[in-house]
């Protein structure tokens, strides 16, 4: 009964989500800010755009809905290098742990920094430049999940945010919380619901908005103050997510239990995104795996104005595509390779994303 009302539950507010497609808040597009949360930096997920939060496992959970940590059955930990939009100078790298404690639940950590290389610092008595600076930002993630049933898996994690520009940070804390149901004949139909980034907001502070000038009133000619200028707060990029996906076993006559790895899978999964300060997405994707040993994906995810320069508000097409080659190495431990590629319109030099993830069971 428990199952039943909650694959209920997920049914409903799934229905509701989708009954509210496209919506988004226009009034609050561009408010956010430390939009760097939103980027999963794994290859895997970003092959699908990130369309799976219903089916997603392993350390890769922490970055789109953090109950898929829960199904990390010993070690599993993974690192990611990104480049956006090549010769941009933009990198994220990303490097992520997990561990099961055993019946008690899995404890992950993932830390990701994205740099933005060398940006000439100017003024307006150097306008050709006088040095550069480095900017840096920095997100650690502590996350938990446990496994309730063999149908329930919630989870929930805490980051750290730091925004460093020269002389000027910010620095502020959010939480994310999510569940995935898993039912079927062989656990092969995913329900997954995550709510993202609720936290505190942030304010740049430091002596990057301080200026040293004269004092003007004629009563203390040439007197010299610091003016300070006040920076007003601002918000986390909060969304709400509801996926669901579905497994087709290509050769499920053959398997004798659900145990038995199938020679051929093919899944195929939909995901709604509500966002609080963009439009919302909504997209599909599909991923075939050939004895869970190489993996081919692709996904598809809309917003409005999409593909349309005068109207789009994200740099994206909608379209990703990835692969997954992963080796067995004796009886416990799996090593992988993932990659991912998704075009971009403005400019069109597209997201590449590869990650190397080791798992021990």
């Amino acid at each position: 009964m428990k199952q039943l009302f909650l694959s209920l539950f997920l049914a409903v507010c799934l229905f509701g989500g989708i009954t509210r497609v496209f919506a988004g808040n226009k009034d609050r597009s561009g408010q956010a800010g430390a939009t760097e949360l939103l980027i999963d930096p794994w290859a895997r997920s970003t092959g699908v755009f990130g369309l799976n939060v219903a089916n997603v496992t392993g350390v890769e959970a922490m970055k789109n809905n953090i109950a898929g940590l829960a199904f990390v059955e010993s070690t599993d930990m993974g690192i990611s290098d990104a480049v956006y939009l090549t010769g941009s100078g933009v990198n994220i790298a990303n490097a992520a742990v997990a561990q099961k404690l055993g019946s008690a639940g899995v404890v992950g950590l993932n830390i990701m920094t994205m740099g933005f290389g060398d940006i000439a610092m100017t003024n307006y008595n150097n306008p050709e430049g006088f040095g550069t600076f480095h900017p840096q930002f920095l997100n650690i993630e502590l996350g938990f999940a446990k496994t309730f049933s063999n149908s329930v898996h919630a989870g929930v994690a805490a980051t750290f945010i730091s925004e460093q520009v020269t002389n000027v940070t910010a620095t502020g804390a959010c939480f994310d919380a999510g569940i995935q149901y898993v039912t079927g004949k062989r656990d092969n139909f995913h329900f997954g619901i995550t709510l993202r980034r609720i936290g505190t907001n942030m304010r740049f502070s430091g002596q990057g908005f301080a200026i040293n000038t004269d004092n003007q009133p004629l009563a203390n000619p040439g007197y010299a103050v610091t003016l300070q200028y006040p920076q007003d707060k601002f918000e986390l990029p909060t969304n709400l997510n509801f996926g669901v996906a579905y497994d087709f076993f290509l050769d499920e006559s053959h398997l004798k239990s659900k145990d038995d790895t199938p020679k051929h899978r093919l899944t195929v999964m939909g995901d709604f995104q509500s966002n609080s300060f963009n439009n919302d997405y909504l997209g599909v994707g599909v991923e075939y795996a050939f004895l869970e040993t190489v993996m081919l994906r692709t996904g598809y995810r809309y917003e409005n104005g999409i593909g349309n320069e005068t109207t789009s508000t994200t740099m994206y097409t909608g379209f990703a595509v990835g692969a997954t080659v992963q080796k067995r190495l004796g009886e416990a431990h799996v090593l992988a390779l993932d990659y991912s590629y998704r075009p971009t319109m403005r400019p069109a030099n597209g997201v590449h994303m590869l990650s190397i993830r080791y798992s021990r069971r």
